[in-house]
């Protein structure tokens, strides 16, 4: 165990993780990091490629004996997620990141880490810097805004390569090989409101569901916790099949991609329904409580009278209708699992935030909508098309990134498990990620690629309590060596018809 940083930051690896820890590299904001790239390939006399949206490409030629192994492409990303605790005095501009050493966890000081993905950035320019270390010839690419849109990857030339065998730096537990993951893309239904103005006698009321978990929408879907969305449709469904109401407003969850905690609406109801409304939402909170008992225990309904937010006027009855049934009809969870990786999630999708803009006139339905096959990620695409045909609505679509599909025959898979057998004497986990990764826009980009991902690992990543095994970092590096070190015994060949001699 380490004893301090000064100590830990002797070790190649971590020596540079300190060194990038010391460069602004915010999402968005990756220039001083890009360019820190190229000037670390250049002083080493090695090729370096920085295209428009500062991806970077350092080559590195095949040490001697392996000049007839195949290419190997590694890959990480450059930018981080900065996050900070409330009242930490950090300008994730100009500042570098503070470590702090805890036994085997290496933190930040109040702030992110960037573990996620700063150690694959570490393990490349700790393996460029190298002239110690048998490995084939190596094309690194370090891309950008991966944590916002994977824009990087997306605009990446795929021309600036030879590799056949590609290993992603960029997942979070050791000794889990990560074969698969999802692709994506947000479907938008946009209703219009017809308005009315409201001339008998209606009081404003607020119908509100609270404490529900939520929870990220791929990685936490399987949990069959609430979504708020879709249980007050489920209310308002039935409240409206009981007597006259209009809506005035409705939003509910915050992002495409997280399960939605919080929903609410602001009804106009007539004086003399609000008891028998009363009556209905006490039925329906313990209904709820019950269905959801053990996913969300703490779920809640609450109504209470209110002002009205835009004076007489509300939502037209057919609007009011059209907006609940897009609460009861748009698909949601899990939709289809895999059947070649047992557990795995293959298709799903979460109506994650409905919002209501009165500037637009108009209320418009998120849907993040995932699977590891296109075919089916399309099929949820137009379902919720048709649905917006069915209400006059239109359907926007955006975010769409492609899915890495599980490949059944992968020598970068077989030799990975081989080398992790002879070093540790235990299989390697097999795993995939029902979320998305830039290994499915590379094998878009390179048909044949053969793909796996590793890495260290890394706990609470996106938040200021992000840290990382020293211990388990330091393993995943000798296991990329170890690995890279048996790509002796590959021969090349095209990237369909690769296989371990």
């Amino acid at each position: 165990m380490f004893q301090s940083l000064e100590e830990l930051t002797r070790h190649p690896v971590f020596h540079y993780f300190q060194e990038i820890s010391n460069i602004p590299r915010c999402s968005g904001h990756e220039k001083e990091i890009s360019d820190y790239l190229v000037r670390f390939a250049k002083e080493r006399n090695l090729e370096a490629i920085q295209d428009e949206a500062l991806n970077v490409i350092i080559k590195k030629p095949a040490t001697e004996g392996y000049e007839q192994a195949p290419v190997v492409i590694l890959q990480g990303h450059m930018d981080m997620v900065c996050e900070k605790n409330q009242g930490t005095k950090h300008n994730f501009e100009h500042d570098p990141i503070r470590l702090k050493l805890e036994g085997d966890m290496l933190y930040a000081t109040d702030t992110t880490l960037g573990a996620d993905n700063g150690i694959a950035v570490a393990y490349a320019l700790a393996l460029l810097d190298s002239n110690e270390i048998p490995h084939p010839a190596l094309e690194v690419v370090i891309t950008t805004e991966e944590e916002t849109t994977m824009a990087g990857a997306i605009s990446v030339d795929p021309s600036h390569f030879t590799g056949e065998l590609f290993i992603n730096l960029d997942s979070e537990e050791e000794g889990k090989l990560l074969v698969s993951s999802a692709g994506g893309v947000k479907g938008d239904l946009v209703i219009p409101i017809s308005w009315t103005n409201v001339t008998y006698p209606l009081t404003a009321c607020r119908l509100s569901i609270r404490g529900l978990k939520g929870g990220h929408s791929g990685m936490m879907i399987d949990k069959e916790r609430g979504n708020a969305n879709k249980l007050l449709g489920r209310v308002l469904y039935d409240l409206f099949n009981e007597g006259s109401f209009l809506l005035c407003e409705i939003n509910g969850g915050l992002k495409s991609n997280a399960i939605p905690r919080e929903a609410d609406a602001i009804l106009l109801v007539e004086d003399q329904l609000i008891g028998k409304v009363e009556q209905k939402i006490k039925e329906w909170n313990d209904r709820l409580k019950t269905e959801l008992r053990v996913s969300d225990p703490d779920v809640s309904l609450l109504f209470e009278k209110v002002e009205s937010p835009i004076g007489s006027r509300a939502f037209s009855k057919e609007t009011t209708e059209k907006v609940i049934h897009a609460l009861m009809l748009t698909p949601n969870g899990v939709q289809k699992m895999s059947l070649d990786i047992e557990g795995l999630v293959e298709t799903s999708t979460n109506l994650g935030v409905v919002a209501t803009s009165t500037k637009e006139g108009e209320v418009v339905f998120q849907n993040e909508i995932r699977s590891s096959v296109k075919s089916e990620k399309e099929y949820i695409l137009n379902q919720v098309k048709a649905l917006a045909e069915v209400l006059h609505g239109k359907l926007e679509i955006s975010a769409g990134y492609p899915e890495w599909a599980y490949k059944p025959d992968s020598a970068i898979r077989e030799l990975c498990q081989k080398v992790y057998k002879e070093m540790y004497g235990k299989e390697a986990e097999i795993v995939a990620i029902h979320a998305g990764l830039e290994c499915g826009v590379f094998t878009e980009k390179i048909p044949g690629l053969d793909v796996i991902s590793i890495g260290p690992d890394m706990y609470n990543v996106h938040t200021p309590d992000e840290h990382i095994s020293i211990s388990s970092a330091i393993r995943t590096w000798e296991y990329l060596l170890a690995v890279l070190k048996d790509m002796k015994n590959l021969k090349k060949k095209n990237r369909k018809a690769l296989h371990m001699e």
